[in-house]
């Protein structure tokens, strides 16, 4: 059964540092592209960053130069360090596969920026 789990959200001043976790439940973790998404109040959810089995990542434009994506395959376990944090930045943050996430989301982490 996919188990996603999210974990290391926060609040942070604008210019703030987090780090979120992802623990997933996924056969052939390993293989497969996973993303960071998030979902703002009142918008839908989009893509943040990207990363495939073998470490190659994509990011959003906005988020280009400020959030980083690992992961580590030993752990079944993708992380999204974010930087330079901004008041729209603000958001519940998931992990899911990509490009065709799992039906069953996780939780979700809430990252809450303050300006």
């Amino acid at each position: 059964q996919v188990q996603l789990v999210e974990s290391g959200g926060g609040l942070v001043q604008a210019g703030g540092s987090l780090r979120l976790s992802c623990a997933a439940s996924i056969s052939m973790f390993s293989l497969s592209t996973m993303g960071w998404y998030r979902q703002a109040p009142g918008k839908q959810r989009e893509m943040v960053a990207r990363i495939n089995g073998g470490g190659d990542t994509i990011y959003e434009e906005f988020v280009k130069g400020r959030f980083t994506i690992s992961r580590d395959n030993a752990k079944n376990s993708v992380y999204l360090q974010m930087n330079s944090l901004k008041s729209e930045d603000t958001a519940v943050y998931y992990c899911n596969t990509y490009p065709n996430p799992k039906p069953h989301w996780g939780q979700g982490t809430q990252v809450t920026v303050s300006s």
